[in-house]
């Protein structure tokens, strides 16, 4: 199965990010890729957090989620919708950082809502996302009917997910074949850690890793890491892109997977 794994560099203007995200998508589809990741925060990297709360959307209707739902049908393609603020009924002034899943037919067919929220003071630079994103509570797969024949389990996360192994953990155990990690790491925090956390994802659960980015300097002065990649159950990096908007592909072989998990069966030495 061929992966897109999308980086962008979003703006304050969600038109432009939207054209930017379509020019993706559509050079993934002409690839060949089944399945394209965008990344997080892709419709918006704003001037202030808050910003999110003014495009912030009910799920099932508005035109970011029309954007994704016609992008998807349109090009034929499983889209996986980086993230983007849904609507918190129950909690004022703040938002779901959401993962949204359309398939070909332009249907929603999962979400996913952020579970673990960033927050970071080094003394320079200061992040918390708390102040306007409400926490996800429950893992969500699903499954992919692939064009090589083989029904392909992808568990889903955002980002900071990253750091809590034990949610990737948790998909291993639900039969995950594929892991995605649509995120806007931080320069400081990447450059230190966003290869070593994709690799160790990848290979402690004997599955495969596709980690959409955000790539560059934004136009709120954001700095983010980029390095886009896919990685695969042995922990090797397949493809990846430094920095700048672009698509990053791979083929996944279900074939390799099966063999790197007879070689080393780890998930079946568990003790705790």
């Amino acid at each position: 199965m061929k992966v897109a794994a999308i980086q962008m560099v979003s703006g304050s203007a969600v038109a432009a990010n939207l054209a930017q995200a379509r020019q993706c998508l559509e050079a993934a589809a002409q690839a060949g890729a089944e399945l394209a990741i965008l990344p997080e925060y892709f419709c918006l990297m704003g001037q202030r957090d808050a910003d999110k709360l003014l495009i912030s959307e009910p799920f099932g209707t508005g035109p970011i989620q029309q954007f994704l739902s016609e992008v998807a049908h349109g090009l034929g393609l499983w889209v996986v919708g980086g993230t983007l603020p849904i609507c918190a009924p129950a909690q004022e002034n703040r938002v779901f950082n959401s993962s949204l899943v359309f398939n070909p037919q332009g249907l929603c067919v999962a979400r996913y809502d952020k579970m673990h929220l960033f927050r970071f003071n080094n003394g320079t630079e200061h992040y918390d996302e708390s102040l306007v994103l409400a926490s996800g509570t429950e893992p969500v797969h699903f499954d992919l009917p692939s064009r090589d024949g083989h029904l392909w389990r992808i568990g889903l996360s955002v980002c900071y997910d990253l750091r809590f192994a034990e949610l990737y953990r948790h998909y291993a155990q639900a039969g995950a074949h594929l892991l995605l990690a649509p995120s806007a790491f931080t320069y400081t925090t990447g450059q230190a850690h966003w290869e070593l956390l994709l690799r160790v994802r990848a290979l402690e659960n004997l599955a495969y890793v596709g980690a959409a980015a955000q790539g560059g300097v934004h136009d709120n002065q954001r700095h983010t890491w980029g390095h886009a990649m896919l990685v695969d159950a042995w922990g090797k990096v397949l493809a990846e892109r430094a920095e700048g908007a672009g698509v990053v592909l791979a083929d996944l072989s279900w074939d390799a997977l099966q063999q790197c998990r007879s070689r080393l069966p780890a998930l079946q030495h568990r003790m705790l």
